[in-house]
């Protein structure tokens, strides 16, 4: 039996580590990021093996663009992860810096 969770983590901007991250059941969901100049470049996105398959990954990508949109940043993504999120969800491309091509 599956227990189906409420997914509305609230999302902390740990500025010290330079990550977003999600504290899930101990464990911490996160995405490393470089801010410089207007830019944030996504580096890296881990969620624990705890976690995996929970659909947490993909709500953190969504929580990350919806804070990069807030604060008006343009995003290079070059986690692999973050652009294949975007690849599926092509309303995030606008966060995107021109030039970049989504494969």
């Amino acid at each position: 039996m599956s227990e189906k969770k409420d997914l509305s983590y609230p999302l902390v901007d740990n500025q010290e580590e330079n990550q977003y991250e999600f504290h899930i059941d101990e464990n911490i969901a996160k995405i490393e990021y470089i801010k410089a100049q207007n830019k944030i470049f996504l580096t890296h996105t881990e969620v624990p093996k705890e976690l995996e398959g929970r659909g947490i990954g993909s709500l953190l990508i969504k929580k990350v663009f919806e804070d990069i949109q807030k604060q008006e940043l343009t995003l290079v993504p070059l986690c692999p992860f973050v652009a294949s999120y975007i690849k599926r969800h092509p309303e995030w491309k606008e966060l995107v810096l021109k030039g970049i091509n989504i494969k």
